[in-house]
Parts: structure tokens; C-alpha cells; sequence
């Protein structure tokens, strides 16, 4: 039988109007009252986070990155991007209400009427690096995502502030800068391992040449067991940083096929390898899968950076980590050609690694 909804539409195509292009995202279907789900949101069973998947008693790391000197604390980073490709830290140095105040900012963008968020659609955007959007990539996918997000592409300060919203732009900038510190520091331990001794201007560009920002808000979902907050992908970037809320439902593939939720831990923040830092190791550190599960009765909002090289970089195996006679198992990509092939389809596990693979 098919779903109904409190407040009907006559056809599919009133519902992806609603959603899509008049900017109300799936919260403006949320707040509607929805009796079930709209079908275009009902995922593949392999999709569903159902009785069948088995669900892990591991724990990705959570690692105290307070004594940045101590040699420990680089094993345990290079550890946990080698076997687990997620981490979390805490004792980072980025204030806690830094933290709290780009979770309230989210929270105040959503909270703009679907007018003001709709200036932020593709069509009507000051610039293509400011996005408002739903879902992944909706022209591409069978079933659509529970998702709603702000996406912003850092460019300069000035760009920023004469472009992001305003409600947010200020926060964000500060959590940006506040967590740049500890990339650069992440990041330094993790060339160190693979025999780059110096991250460089040309370094520099390859690992975090770009950044983008994305303010995610899943709201409650009337049958969050026949959906998905997000679908089973890597990131494409070099390395994510992400902040959650304390609601939970981010999970990372472990052994085995199983699942690893990865649960709020109030003042941390979720570190992950993506492709690109996968590929330029030479599958030393490794990108994992994950996902997020829709909620049937609190909102959860994500705010993940994404360090990505830059667009025009080539990425291919690091010479350091080749110069003991590793062979490569990655070819050299175009930056922005991997990232293209990762946007034109739905999200699909790692697939995308393949585009590189020799």
C-alpha cells in the first residue's frame, strides 16, 4: 500500500517542487505533519539500517590530543588513520563554545523561512559556492536522502562575508579558522609516517588546496526505518572534520560487513581519512564507508569541513611513500575530474576509489 500524507500532493512531481525547488527541503515536509513516508524517500532494503545489519560493540578511537609532543599520541593518530580511517580527538584547543555556537548558527539557518533559505538554491544563489540544497544528488539517485544542507566553499574572508548568510557566516568562520590550527597539525603527524618530512607550498596545495563546509540538518522522520539520513560513501577530500550534536546516528563499516555507530562525545571532534589522503598514501590510510540513519523523534544537525586537495591538483601516490619500491595501485587523477565522477551518481559505498585504481 502506498505511503499517504497528512497533507496530500497529487503527484510526485508536487512533492519534488515542494522540496526542491521552492526551498523547503525535507523539513518543510517534516513540519507538514506526515502521516508515512513519501515514496521517492523509501531506500532499497540493501539501503536500510534494518534488524538484519549487524551492528558492532567496537569503538572507533577517541584519541587526547592535548600533548601534541608526545609520541604516543602521533602512534595513535597514524594507528587509527591505518586500521580504522575514522578517530575521534578531544583536547583539540578549539573552544567549546566555538563548537556550541556553529551548532546553534546551523540550527538559526534552518530555522530562516523557505523564502529567505530559497535565495541559496542553485538558481538563485549569489555565487556557486554557496549552496542550499537536499539530499545528495537528486537527479542522480532512485530514492531520495532525509537531509537538508548548507554547503560553502572557502575562498577568501571577503568572499565570505559579502556572500555566506549572515545568521551563520560568523560562526562559521570562526570554527574554520579555530580547526585549521589542528588540521595542519593532523596532518604534519600523518606525512611524518609516510616519509614526507615537509609540508611545502606545493604539499600544502595537494593535501588542503580547498575547503568546503557543510551545515547538514536531518529533521525528525515519520518512518526513519524505511530511510536514510545519508548513504553508504567515503569522502572525497584529503581529510574530514566533522562536529556532530549529541543526538547519535553517524555509523562507519567495521569488519565483516558490520556497523560501528560512532556516538557524541560532548567537546570531540570526528576525524576521517578520505579518498584523496587514501590515493596519496598508497592505501597506507584508509577512507571507510559510513552512513548516517534518519531519526523518528529528535532533529540531529552535522557540520563536516572538508580539506580537499585543490581542484586542478593531480593526486596520485606520494614519491616518498613509492621510494622503497612500493608499487603504485593508484594512477595519477585529475582532482576535479574524481570529484565530478563522485557527484554524477548516487551515493554507492566506495565505488568511487575505482576511478583511480590502476
Amino acid at each position: 500500500m502506498a505511503p499517504t500524507l497528512a497533507v496530500s500532493f497529487n503527484d510526485s512531481s508536487e512533492i519534488i517542487d515542494f522540496v526542491l525547488k521552492k526551498g523547503n527541503g525535507v523539513k518543510g515536509l517534516s513540519e507538514m505533519g506526515l502521516d508515512s513516508l513519501p515514496e521517492q524517500y523509501i531506500q532499497p532494503l540493501e539501503e536500510r539500517m534494518c534488524d538484519t545489519i549487524t551492528m558492532s560493540q567496537e569503538f572507533v578511537p577517541l584519541i587526547d590530543i592535548s600533548k601534541w609532543d608526545d609520541p604516543g599520541v602521533a602512534e595513535a593518530i597514524c594507528e587509527a588513520a591505518e586500521k580504522w580511517g575514522f578517530f575521534q580527538i578531544i583536547n583539540h584547543g578549539v573552544p567549546i563554545e566555538v563548537l556550541e555556537n556553529v551548532k546553534e548558527a546551523t540550527h538559526l539557518f534552518f530555522g530562516l523561512s523557505a523564502e529567505e533559505k530559497r535565495k541559496y538554491l542553485k538558481e538563485f544563489s549569489p555565487s556557486n559556492n554557496v549552496r542550499f540544497g537536499t539530499s545528495f544528488s537528486p537527479e542522480a539517485e532512485k530514492a531520495l536522502e532525509w537531509k537538508d544542507y548548507l554547503s560553502l566553499l572557502y575562498v577568501s574572508e571577503d568572499e565570505a562575508s559579502a556572500l555566506w548568510p549572515s545568521v551563520c557566516r560568523d560562526q562559521v568562520l570562526e570554527y574554520m579558522k579555530r580547526s585549521e590550527i589542528v588540521v595542519r597539525k593532523l596532518l604534519d603527524v600523518l606525512m611524518k609516517n609516510l616519509n614526507v618530512t615537509e609540508i611545502d607550498e606545493t604539499k600544502e596545495s595537494l593535501l588542503m588546496g580547498s575547503k568546503r563546509i557543510n551545515l547538514n540538518y536531518y529533521p525528525i522522520c515519520p518512518n526513519p526505518e524505511l530511510t536514510v539520513g545519508v548513504g553508504r560513501h567515503s569522502d572525497v577530500s584529503t581529510l574530514t572534520v566533522l562536529l556532530q550534536d549529541d543526538i547519535g546516528g553517524l555509523y562507519v563499516r567495521g569488519n565483516n560487513d558490520s556497523w560501528i555507530h560512532v556516538p557524541p562525545v560532548n567537546g570531540s571532534i570526528v576525524i576521517n581519512v578520505g579518498d584523496a589522503l587514501q590515493i596519496m598514501s598508497n592505501g597506507r590510510y584508509k577512507s571507510i564507508e559510513h552512513r548516517v540513519i534518519a531519526n523518528g523523534s529528535n532533529t540531529r544537525i552535522s557540520v563536516p569541513i572538508f580539506i580537499n586537495p585543490g581542484p586542478s591538483e593531480k593526486i596520485s601516490p606520494f614519491p616518498e611513500v613509492l621510494a622503497s619500491g612500493e608499487k603504485a595501485v593508484y594512477k595519477e587523477v585529475l582532482y576535479s575530474d574524481y570529484v565530478k565522477h563522485f557527484f554524477q551518481k548516487a551515493h554507492d559505498g566506495k565505488t568511487t576509489i575505482e576511478f583511480a585504481e590502476i
